[in-house]
């Protein structure tokens, strides 16, 4: 069974949230790079640009597939990881901590009701 990091919330489309106050920070799950193979571009909004739960926030482009990153919580994109720009493979080598894509001011908290905990988020993926 794989290992995830503490207190991380999952969405069913490969996301993970880690909250931060009334803040999300969120990135592609281990599982998701993984699946996706070497990562060569990612697309992430601007900060200011409104997000909404469920919705498609951009992209991450791998040497097999394009693939979209849809947003866990609706708000305001507040920071985003401009590493990214020039070391996309950040996503591969560290999902959970460099690879992180955007940081969201969250608009509608009770909307992480509705996210996965670890174990439901390893069942999904079969683990």
């Amino acid at each position: 069974m794989s290992q995830l990091p503490e207190g991380l919330k999952f969405t069913s489309e490969h996301e993970w949230v880690k909250f931060e106050g009334s803040l999300a920070r969120v990135g592609i799950t281990d599982f998701a790079q993984h699946e996706l193979g070497d990562i060569v571009f990612v697309e992430i909004p601007e900060v200011g640009t409104m997000l909404m739960a469920g919705e498609s926030f951009g992209t991450v482009e791998s040497v097999k597939t394009v693939s979209d990153l849809y947003a866990p919580m609706s708000g305001r994109v507040v920071e985003v990881n401009q590493a990214l720009v020039d070391q996309p493979e950040l996503v591969n080598s560290a999902p959970y901590t460099e690879g992180w894509m955007v940081v969201v001011e969250v608009s509608a908290p009770e909307e992480a009701l509705h996210l996965l905990d670890a174990a439901e988020y390893l069942k999904h993926i079969g683990e």
